[in-house]
């Protein structure tokens, strides 16, 4: 299922260039030093040195930047392929965490509403360079991660798909989300920083949500047939499960023998999964 075909992502890449347009301007914003800005903040972001075959936006973890994910092994891989890179900057000046996202969870409050301020960012992008029908890949690590799962379950059209790392929903879960996604949800083993069933802070008012209790809340909501995935596979040191008889939409989770972290491979391995969904998918 991530195996690469040629063929189909060459065709893929047609689509996507068809999509995409020509593009009449190259960045006047958006670099390490100059963010663009939009009504609720800034973001960095990244041409290729071709017409982008689509746009992935990467939301870094809590106290990290958006500058920091200029460098990023997504942001290098993504660019490599013809892909815009899109790096928000999660800023609450006024909040407990600064550099963060108002993710779903009791207890917490932040200066912004994210989903407002992702949304603006991505118009603006589409806007600017002409994206309007590109194909468009949302990924998240850490407290990043947490927020692609609640863009993913409030505004499941925001994205053509979601990819978030070590995060998960925060409690308390919502009960059911707003219509199916594709997800690809990749998480390590021996996290302790985010647990695969999560942990409480501040004397256990605000607390991580279980990634499994997330995942059971997206089969629901994708009316998945079964809780058991259909598929299990195995690549390297990855270990993988597959629903694929959702009545919409597509899940899949990566374990890994790591901690807090990406895994190796992982930039290349979800950007294939990207580019093989099916033509009718996207």
């Amino acid at each position: 299922m991530l195996s690469r075909s040629l063929l189909h992502v060459a065709g893929l890449v047609s689509i996507f260039l068809l999509h995409a347009g020509a593009v009449s301007a190259q960045p006047d914003c958006g670099d390490a030093e100059a963010p663009c800005s939009v009504a609720s903040g800034s973001y960095h972001l990244i041409f290729p040195e071709r017409d982008p075959v689509g746009i992935v936006m990467h939301l870094h973890g809590g106290g990290a930047t958006g500058k920091a994910m200029l460098n990023s092994d997504l942001a290098r891989v993504s660019v490599a392929r013809g892909y815009v890179v899109v790096a928000p900057n999660g800023e609450h000046p006024e909040a407990r965490w600064t550099k963060d996202w108002s993710v779903r969870a009791d207890n917490t409050k932040h200066d912004r509403d994210d989903a407002v301020f992702l949304q603006e960012v991505i118009a603006d992008v589409r806007d600017r360079y002409q994206l309007a029908d590109a194909p468009f890949l949302l990924a998240g690590f850490s407290r990043g991660g947490s927020m692609v799962w609640d863009m993913a379950c409030r505004l499941p059209d925001f994205a053509d798909a979601y990819t978030p790392v070590a995060g998960a929903f925060w409690e308390s879960l919502p009960e059911s989300c707003a219509g199916p996604v594709r997800l690809f949800h990749a998480h390590g083993w021996t996290d302790r920083t985010v647990p695969l069933e999560g942990r409480s802070f501040r004397d256990g008012t605000v607390v991580q949500g279980d990634v499994w209790a997330s995942l059971k809340v997206l089969r629901e909501t994708n009316r998945c047939g079964n809780r058991q995935p259909e598929t299990n596979s195995f690549a390297g040191e990855y270990w993988l499960r597959h629903w694929t008889d959702c009545d919409a939409g597509q899940i899949d989770l990566l374990l890994h023998k790591g901690g807090h972290s990406a895994p190796e491979g992982w930039a290349e391995t979800v950007l294939d999964w990207f580019e093989n969904l099916s033509l009718k998918q996207l």
